[in-house]
């Protein structure tokens, strides 16, 4: 793994998981092109990182857990698992996905997001400790 996309996805982790959303910036590119099942889209980086606060809302405790991932060149990719309480319930929820990505100038500038249905979760018994963790 290159020291460029490690420190990257640590920074896109720290976003995530602890609401660093000042770092966003040194995350994305300007324009973030996303290709999801609802079609595709480019956002700037203001809009994706209020996208995340809202998605933060709806999904309380919400935590990616990876349990693997490659890089190789200007590409990425992880297959995880969001977990997060359900927000009148406080029920778990889980949704499993993989997610490609392709790194422009140290940041993302492109994804190809693709999630199984909610409720789905990977079967590995735990993730890794973080989301660059050595594969094992």
């Amino acid at each position: 793994m290159t020291n460029v996309a490690r420190d990257l996805f640590d920074r896109w982790e720290r976003v995530w998981h602890e609401g660093q959303y000042d770092l966003v910036p040194s995350c994305i590119a300007e324009n973030y092109v996303r290709h999801e099942a609802a079609g595709d889209r480019t956002v700037t980086r203001q809009a994706y990182a209020a996208e995340l606060v809202q998605l933060h809302a709806a999904r309380p405790n919400l935590r990616v857990v990876v349990y693997d991932h490659a890089f190789e060149g200007d590409r990425a990719w992880f297959r995880f698992t969001f977990n997060w309480s359900d927000l009148n319930t406080a029920e778990p929820q889980s949704q499993a996905g993989m997610q490609s990505y392709r790194i422009e100038a140290g940041r993302l500038t492109e994804t190809w997001v693709t999630l199984l249905p909610l409720g789905s979760k990977w079967s590995d018994k735990q993730g890794q400790e973080r989301w660059t963790s050595p594969r094992t």
